[in-house]
């Protein structure tokens, strides 16, 4: 016997081996094949599972249906999903519109999921070209393993000798020092940063604030124990500068300046552009 979110099975609300209680309790053992399919919303799901601890029969309602979300979600992306037709030709009994209601409720639910992911993937691609770019390089000095871990760094430090629009600044109270190197592209300006004297370990970024006010983090990274650009240390990994590519979708001339900037806050230099 089946009820209206297709809680069907050995037993029936009512019967001898069924539960117990009057109509208020037979509206949530209703919901046993809804909890199933894993369409009700967050307080409805919890509702039922208070309830679903005390109640026999639901759990033995569970168990049986406990298949039937990966088969509906099937269908569920099959063309046509929700139609009559497959509703007929899954099941003349209890009823068809049975099926087709759980189809419909796997078919919504599904897209709501493909939207959010597709939201999701326009995000991350909006967050690409006017966001943070992937770091190039780091220190030259780096010994981490491939070939991409070795050529990562010259080629930042050979755009950065390449491009000629060059700006720089040293903080007198954090004593770090900055080269930003900017060239203008189509979709807004490629930049490559030269860091000096910076202490780890800590995490930075690089922020590119427009004329109008606007921040756009250009690229971030990690500073190591041993620092960037520091001239008097012993390490040599240490005295090699930091070389670090990113990108804005700021017009170069759209940038008043930029911002190095530590993740708690703390500004280390600012180069105006």
């Amino acid at each position: 016997m089946s009820n209206i979110y297709g809680g069907y099975g050995s037993g029936s609300p009512g019967s001898v081996h069924g539960p117990r209680g009057g109509s208020g309790d037979d509206n949530i053992h209703e919901t046993v094949g809804a909890y199933a399919l894993g369409i009700l919303d967050d307080a409805e799901a919890t509702e039922f599972e208070a309830h679903l601890a005390t109640c026999e029969w639901c759990g033995q309602q569970l168990d049986s249906l406990s298949g039937m979300e990966p088969m509906l979600a099937a269908l569920a992306d099959l063309p046509g999903a929700g139609t009559p037709a497959i509703g007929e030709s899954l099941s003349a009994k209890p009823s068809p519109r049975l099926v087709e209601r759980l189809v419909d409720e796997v078919s919504e639910k599904r897209a709501l999921k493909r939207r959010r992911g597709f939201y999701l993937v326009a995000a991350a691609a909006a967050l690409v070209i006017g966001g943070p770019l992937a770091v190039l390089a780091v220190n030259g000095g780096d010994d981490g393993g491939g070939s991409t871990a070795q050529a990562a760094p010259a080629a930042a430090k050979e755009a950065f000798q390449s491009i000629d629009d060059k700006v720089s600044h040293t903080d007198a109270g954090t004593a770090v020092s900055a080269v930003v190197a900017m060239q203008e592209k189509d979709w807004g300006t490629d930049a490559v940063l030269q860091l000096k004297n910076v202490k780890g370990p800590q995490k930075c970024s690089l922020i590119a604030v427009g004329k109008n006010g606007e921040r756009e983090t250009v690229s971030s990274w990690s500073v190591p124990n041993w620092g960037y650009g520091i001239a008097n240390a012993k390490a040599e990994e240490a005295k090699q500068p930091l070389y670090v590519r990113g990108g804005a979708a700021f017009k170069p001339n759209d940038i008043d300046h930029f911002e190095v900037m530590t993740f708690d806050g703390k500004r280390l230099v600012e180069v105006d552009a």
